[in-house]
């Protein structure tokens, strides 16, 4: 059994300058992987685009179109913050068959685990637009694929992110076959991830948020995966559990506040392998999302795929910052969910 790295050069053509989801993001952390000979030790693959199909499976034709027709015509901005250049539309076609070639590998047993180190990143992006960075929701796709395509019955998505994957919660909020359970600063954009959100209809306490407050770390991070996390997961037994793994919660990120350190990222993939190796055959796949500090998030994927290959991971190169005592709101927000989702 292997671990899967899926990634694409044409994922750097997504560019627009100045913007901080930049293609040095990736170049960074594919250097990174090199020096550490991590991809050596992994079954690297380029991806195949995403079908139409996959994507109307999440996106409607009328936001996918919209996108291939701004890149078309050379590129422009789809909202404030979310641009498309005139490559943007393969790169997203890519990113969202990164996902779903690690779910395929992943599920049929060619592999073990896999991450797919892709961008444009996907969690905010909605049925019908995109945001936040977003196009297409790379997470949600793989998902529903691997619902209608790959078997699964049941499937966790577990989103550390430090901004709320409000699209992927969107996408599902109505459905009881895919858990979304997401640690998110609060507030922070979106705005969305309240503790109160916790579905509707059939998908009524399938959306399990924790919304924290600026300033939690390490510690903080992994009581949610201990005390929230774990008794969920082993409640739903899901057959495959997808990451939005994104690093922009990491103390040296410039568009956040929270405290944690790649250590920290250490202890949460972890527990997700601890997690999926007991309930689901080690079946997870992790996709890159946030993160704005290259060392960061070049340190932060290098020992998440060291991790995921069974491997001892590298410390934090960014050290740790200075020690101070973790929100008490924090503590408040843990003992809300517990009691909001029964768990004893």
């Amino acid at each position: 059994m292997t671990t899967g790295l899926y990634y694409s050069p044409r994922y750097l053509a997504h560019e627009a300058p100045g913007h901080p989801e930049s293609p040095a993001r990736l170049e960074t952390a594919w250097g990174q992987l090199q020096r550490y000979g991590l991809l050596q030790d992994v079954a690297v693959a380029e991806p195949p685009p995403a079908a139409l199909e996959d994507l109307e499976r999440v996106h409607t034709p009328a936001h996918i179109w919209a996108v291939r027709a701004l890149a078309a015509d050379g590129g422009g901005w789809m909202d404030g913050d979310t641009f498309v250049a005139a490559a943007s539309y393969e790169a997203a076609l890519l990113a969202a068959g990164a996902a779903i070639a690690g779910t395929d590998a992943v599920l049929s047993g060619r592999q073990e685990n896999a991450f797919a180190l892709v961008r444009p990143p996907g969690h905010h992006a909605l049925p019908d637009r995109a945001m936040g960075f977003c196009l297409f929701n790379n997470v949600a796709v793989a998902a529903a694929w691997a619902r209608a395509r790959g078997g699964a019955e049941r499937v966790l998505v577990v989103d550390f992110d430090v901004h709320h994957g409000n699209g992927t919660q969107d996408i599902f909020y109505d459905r009881a076959d895919v858990v979304l359970f997401s640690t998110h600063q609060f507030p922070l954009y979106p705005g969305t991830g309240r503790l109160g959100e916790t579905g509707v209809g059939a998908g009524e306490g399938y959306s399990v948020n924790l919304p924290l407050p600026p300033g939690c770390g390490d510690a903080v991070y992994l009581r949610a995966f201990d005390e929230v996390l774990a008794p969920l997961a082993r409640r739903w037994r899901p057959d495959l559990i997808l990451v939005s793994a994104g690093y922009d919660a990491h103390f040296s990120d410039p568009l956040a506040n929270m405290r944690l350190t790649v250590d920290g990222y250490v202890g949460l993939v972890e527990r997700l392998c601890a997690l999926a190796r007991e309930l689901c055959g080690g079946r997870l796949v992790a996709l890159l999302e946030g993160g704005y500090n290259l060392g960061a998030v070049a340190a932060s994927v290098v020992a998440t795929c060291q991790v995921l290959a069974g491997q001892a991971p590298i410390g934090d190169p960014l050290g740790t910052p200075p020690a101070v005592p973790a929100p008490r709101a924090a503590d408040d927000v843990l003992a809300a969910a517990r009691e909001l989702h029964h768990i004893s």
